[in-house]
């Protein structure tokens, strides 16, 4: 369950105050995967931010129960001056699952090879992404936060993180960022839709992607 209190997050801008959420009173209850929708800009990644409490809402609270995961596509929590795999220990000790098997585990999904010894700092943006996936994955959670991750690296690459990100989800839930629909139905559902510092929850995500086509249309 994750449920909103009262949340608001604003960020001062140039051309004035930005709104990412206002006063939102919303639950998202376990056996629900959802489809988090919304235009380019909308606070949709800096929402998961805060459903991980990697970000503070500037009212309200969030209350979470169950084992959520960072957002998978965000991988600014790496440490770049440790090396993927001292990255992936830290991980481990912070989840209380075993060191050398997350390891393991991330060597083999990730295929970074001799890069998994090597200072993230060192990494390219889908290295980055390829690790923080791994990682992910390794780690059992009730709730996946996803950002557009599934795209990562080639074609084979992306066929594996789809067929193990199927196997979690069978016992697990995901909130997911995706500009697809075809993606978001396939994992979704459920959805909601953030517009305006307003966030709207569908219980059925074709009502949820009708809404937003509505929204986008008369725009």
């Amino acid at each position: 369950m994750i449920r909103f209190e009262h949340v608001s997050k604003a960020y001062g801008t140039r051309s004035g105050q930005k709104v990412i959420v206002d006063d939102i009173n919303l639950t998202f209850n376990r056996g629900r995967s959802i489809g988090l929708l919304g235009r380019n800009g909308a606070g949709k990644s800096t929402l998961l931010r805060m459903i991980a409490g990697t970000l503070a809402p500037d009212q309200g609270e969030i209350h979470r129960k169950g084992r959520i995961s960072w957002p998978l596509g965000f991988s600014g929590g790496f440490h770049p001056a440790l090396t993927g795999r001292q990255n992936t220990r830290f991980v481990a000790r912070i989840y209380g699952v075993d060191t050398d098997a997350l390891c393991e585990y991330v060597m083999d999904f990730s295929e970074l090879g001799q890069f998994l010894d090597m200072p993230v700092s060192s990494y390219s943006s889908g290295m980055r992404a390829r690790l923080a996936f791994g990682v992910s994955m390794g780690v059992m959670f009730d709730y996946y936060l996803v950002d557009e991750i599934t795209a990562v690296g080639d074609a084979a690459f992306r066929r594996k993180c789809r067929a193990v990100f199927s196997e979690r989800l069978v016992h697990s839930d995901v909130i997911m960022v995706s500009h697809s629909y075809g993606t978001i139905r396939e994992y979704c559902s459920s959805a909601a839709v953030l517009e305006n510092g307003q966030m709207t929850f569908y219980e059925d995500v074709e009502e949820g992607i009708a809404a937003y086509d509505e929204i986008i249309n008369r725009s």
